[in-house]
């Protein structure tokens, strides 16, 4: 397979935020052209602060960047001839936004019957479909919300979960499309939506209740499907993740640490029996990783094959030694020149991971190109700037 399989295909991309974005970056690390279409003056996602400083730069690189008047009969012009030549269309604007202007997904079947066109949206149909959703909306909402925080105390997931598989969702969808109109020749409709993709989330509590017939409590005060599953404290200070998931497991983990009188008492023989034994065997396993520092503990954990993790910090993957080997972080030029190292797609094809990537545009810096590419002449493309229509030539 090819390191870049969607080579050839070209999407117009009309998103901000997060998961419109996350869809065309995995569109465009895996080959395709997205072209991203922004206001002249550039994506407001561009412009957040705080938890929101990461969102453009994360998403959005990989793309080229068209800013013009939306508004404007020739701008408006520009985008039709865009997406005349598209594969793909993506949007993720509120409903009936891009109606409004005349590109819609009915509008574009009509003069691009081929183009298959995905809505992001924060609902499918149904009696919430026009509703304003963000990721955290629909966490509280789908009950994702009520599963991370301890009980009573409701609280979001420490990532954008429902942005970003959204946009996975989007993805299979597109790809799925295209496939289809390989056989068709017609393009397809997709719309993907945050709310439904929190309750995919949470299928397997839904299931846990129905399964049980008991009401589902929040993960913080779970009872495990594991006798040992749980994060400890070591002897200097730090905190370390330790799971022991099958009864081999737990036999690797009594001689490794030297306690045969835990691995011969028929009360935690079995893993239900130490699921019911909890309340006496954390404390006794959380004084024997107390007394060895965190290095030694993972390296036993390590040698006999038992699920451990360090408790991590985002910032400290920038040196994590197995995403730094394997590949994993790409250096990434942010718009402002800064160089950084993000998080590449987390897929091998044929052994090797997706290669095609690039920096995160700069607002319109592929205007010039692309409006070339569309059969404007220089002159054509200088009035057009000099009018107000487009932006970013000769950044």
């Amino acid at each position: 397979m090819s390191a870049s399989p969607l080579a050839g295909i070209r999407v117009v991309e009309f998103a901000h935020m997060v998961m419109g974005p996350s869809c065309g970056l995995i569109l465009a690390e895996l080959g395709a052209d997205v072209i991203k279409v922004e206001p002249l003056e550039g994506d407001n996602t561009r412009r957040l602060t705080g938890s929101g400083a990461g969102f453009f730069p994360t998403y959005n690189r990989s793309k080229r960047s068209i800013a013009l008047d939306l508004k404007h009969p020739e701008g408006q012009a520009i985008v039709r001839r865009l997406i005349e030549r598209a594969d793909v269309v993506t949007e993720n604007f509120r409903p009936g936004a891009l109606d409004a202007l005349g590109f819609g997904a009915d509008d574009v079947a009509a003069f691009n019957p081929r183009a298959v066109y995905c809505s992001l949206k924060g609902f499918l149909s149904g009696p919430y479909e026009r509703r304003t959703a963000l990721d955290e909306v629909v966490q509280m909402m789908g009950g994702l919300a009520y599963m991370t925080g301890p009980p009573g105390r409701p609280l979001r997931a420490g990532a954008s979960v429902n942005d970003v598989m959204g946009g996975m969702f989007a993805v299979i969808g597109i790809l799925a499309s295209l496939r289809e109109r390989d056989a068709s020749g017609r393009g397809g409709r997709i719309k993907s939506g945050l709310f439904e993709n929190c309750a995919f989330l949470v299928a397997q509590h839904m299931a846990q209740q129905a399964v049980s017939g008991k009401k589902v409590s929040p993960m913080p005060a779970r009872l495990p499907a594991w006798g040992v599953y749980d994060v400890f404290a070591t002897r200097d200070d730090k905190q370390i993740f330790v799971g022991v998931v099958t009864d081999r497991q737990w036999a690797a983990f009594c001689d490794a640490f030297g306690r045969a009188d835990l691995a011969g008492d028929e009360t935690l023989a079995t893993n239900p029996k130490r699921v019911a034994a909890r309340e006496r065997l954390i404390p006794e396993v959380a004084r024997i990783l107390a007394a060895r520092d965190a290095a030694s503990v993972m390296a036993i954990c390590e040698r006999v094959g038992l699920p451990f993790a360090p408790i991590a910090r985002p910032e400290d993957l920038f040196d994590d030694p197995h995403l730094n080997a394997a590949d994993g972080l790409a250096d990434v030029t942010l718009s402002d020149g800064t160089m950084t190292k993000l998080p590449t797609l987390p897929l091998e094809l044929d052994g090797a991971r997706a290669t095609q990537r690039g920096a995160v545009p700069r607002i319109g810096q592929d205007t010039g190109a692309i409006l070339a590419e569309l059969g404007f002449s220089p002159a054509e493309i200088s009035d057009m700037v000099a009018a107000g229509i487009v932006g970013g030539v000769g950044r």
